[in-house]
C-alpha cells in the first residue's frame, strides 16, 4: 500500500469503527471501487489494535472497575457481597453481562467467516445491508426521541436477557454494511435505553469483540508468510487509534443534539449511490 492509502484506510477504520456507518463496508469499498489492493493483514491487525486501545483508554475507569468486580465474582464464599456497594455488585454482573453478548458473534464468525469472505464481502450486499440496517436505525432512533427522559431503562433494567439481544445482534453485525455500533444500538434503543446509555452500551461490548476479531487476525499473521511491513503497522495503528478516541468522545457530546438521523441519512444516501454505481 501507499502512505496515502495507509492514511486513509486508518482514519476511515478510527471513524467509522464507532460510528454507525459500517467500518467493515468503508474498508472494503475502496478495493472494489477504486481498485485498491487489499490491505492485507498487518494493517488489519495495526488499525483493531488502535480501535481496541482508544476505546479501553476512554473508558479505563469503567473497565477497571468492571474488571476488579468481575475478578471478585470468581470468589464463591459464603457472603461474598459483604462489603460491597450496590454499584460495584452491578458491575460484577455487567462484565458477565457483556463476557455472554460477546458468545454469539464468537461463533457466527468462527462459523461463517469462510462464508462471508467468499460470498458477502461485495458492493452489492454493502448496499442492500446499509440501507435496511439504516432504516431500521431511523426507526429506533425516532422511537427513542419520543420517550421521556424518565421513560428510559437503564442498564440494571435492561437485564441479561437485553444485553444478549444485543449480542445476538452484534453477530448479524459480521455482514459486511450492517455495522457493529449501528445495529447493536438499534437493539439498544428499541429496548428502551436512552441515546447515551445505547452508544455505552455498545462501545464496551465493542472491547471484547475487538479484541477477539484483533486475536484472530494476529493468529493469521503468525501463521501466514506474509512479511510485516512495520512502518504501516505502526502509521495505522497511531492513526486508527487517535481518530477513534477523538470520535467516541465527540459522537457521545453530540448524540444527544443531533441524533442518529444524520447517520441514517449518510447511509441511505451511501446505499442508494452504491446501487446506482452498481447499476448503472
Amino acid at each position: 500500500m501507499t502512505t496515502i492509502e495507509i492514511i486513509i484506510l486508518a482514519i476511515l477504520q478510527g471513524l467509522t469503527e464507532f460510528l454507525p456507518i459500517s467500518s467493515s463496508a468503508h474498508l472494503i469499498l475502496p478495493s472494489a471501487i477504486l481498485g485498491w489492493n487489499d490491505q492485507g493483514l498487518a494493517f488489519d491487525v495495526a488499525v483493531h489494535v488502535g480501535t481496541l486501545l482508544a476505546v479501553v483508554l476512554y473508558y479505563r475507569q469503567e473497565v477497571g472497575n468492571m474488571a476488579v468486580a468481575w475478578f471478585g465474582t470468581l470468589n464463591s464464599s459464603v457472603g461474598k457481597n459483604e462489603g460491597k456497594t450496590a454499584q460495584q455488585i452491578f458491575d460484577g454482573k455487567l462484565a458477565w453481562w457483556i463476557l455472554f453478548a460477546t458468545i454469539p458473534a464468537g461463533l457466527f464468525g468462527l462459523l461463517g467467516k469462510d462464508f462471508i469472505e467468499d460470498n458477502l464481502r461485495t458492493a452489492l450486499v454493502i448496499a442492500v445491508t446499509t440501507l435496511l440496517f439504516g432504516v431500521l436505525l431511523g426507526y429506533a432512533d425516532i422511537k427513542a426521541g419520543k420517550r421521556l427522559p424518565n421513560q428510559h431503562k437503564s442498564f440494571e433494567q435492561l437485564g441479561f436477557k437485553g444485553a444478549m439481544l444485543i449480542g445476538l445482534a452484534q453477530a448479524i453485525a459480521l455482514i459486511p454494511g450492517t455495522s457493529r455500533s449501528g445495529i447493536t444500538m438499534t437493539i439498544g434503543l428499541m429496548l428502551g435505553l436512552s441515546r447515551e446509555n445505547a452508544a455505552r452500551f455498545s462501545f464496551l461490548l465493542s472491547i471484547p469483540a475487538i479484541a477477539m476479531a484483533g486475536s484472530y487476525l494476529s493468529l493469521k499473521l503468525v501463521l501466514s508468510t506474509e512479511g510485516v511491513d512495520w512502518f504501516s503497522m505502526i502509521l495505522g495503528c497511531s492513526l486508527s487509534f487517535v481518530c477513534a478516541y477523538a470520535c467516541i468522545h465527540y459522537f457521545l457530546i453530540l448524540l444527544d443534539k443531533i441524533g442518529m438521523m444524520p447517520f441514517v441519512i449518510y447511509r441511505l444516501l451511501l446505499g442508494i449511490g452504491l446501487l446506482w454505481f452498481i447499476l448503472v
